[in-house]
């Protein structure tokens, strides 16, 4: 395998993975009925005049698997944190002693939950067309190279089968992530 069409693969395995990991953080921050810090990955709060992530001023932890604690490591800015979790409108209120906030998850109702499975389902199928416009891309770079580089013919297609074999291996991924996480959203 030529230089470049090793460079073409390389390229285009690591943009399908970078749309993986990309689903997967989405569906972090999707709530399932259990409490989950990702949820909080979203929330800056104004430190000082600096937009910072509430994770990295505070420890999270789970309590009881529905309460999320978070412990910011300077008190001061406690009003500032609650400020921004009701900002980032993640829908639980956050309840606060002085000391530590607290963030009760209620029970997501089953329509709540069918909605949300029908969510974590449109994600996950733009995922998979992301991996397909990846697909396209590296057929085009492809193309490109067989007149550039004269490829024979073969050569071409046994590449173009190795591109779709790398396609079919990240939608596999997509499907088995977005059925794991609506197994996780419809369970009580």
């Amino acid at each position: 395998m030529s230089e470049a069409l090793e460079e073409l693969f390389l390229f285009g395995e690591e943009k399908m993975e970078k749309a993986l990991n990309q689903l997967k953080r989405e569906f972090g921050s999707i709530r399932s009925g259990r409490a989950n810090p990702m949820i909080l990955d979203k929330v800056l709060v104004d430190y000082y005049g600096a937009p910072t992530q509430l994770r990295q001023m505070s420890q999270v932890t789970v309590q009881d698997g529905t309460t999320l604690v978070i412990s910011p490591y300077d008190k001061t800015v406690m009003k500032e944190i609650e400020k921004a979790i009701i900002k980032a409108e993640i829908g639980v209120p956050p309840n606060s002693d002085g000391i530590v906030i607290r963030l009760a998850f209620p029970p997501l109702t089953e329509e709540r939950r069918r909605a949300i499975a029908k969510d974590v389902k449109k994600l996950g199928e733009e995922s998979k067309v992301a991996i397909r416009n990846i697909r396209r891309d590296m057929v085009d770079d492809l193309k490109k190279l067989e007149k550039s580089e004269n490829l024979p013919e073969d050569i071409v297609k046994d590449n173009q089968d190795e591109i779709q074999k790398l396609t079919d291996k990240y939608t596999r991924i997509i499907e088995v992530a977005v059925e794991e996480k609506e197994t996780e959203v419809l369970t009580v």
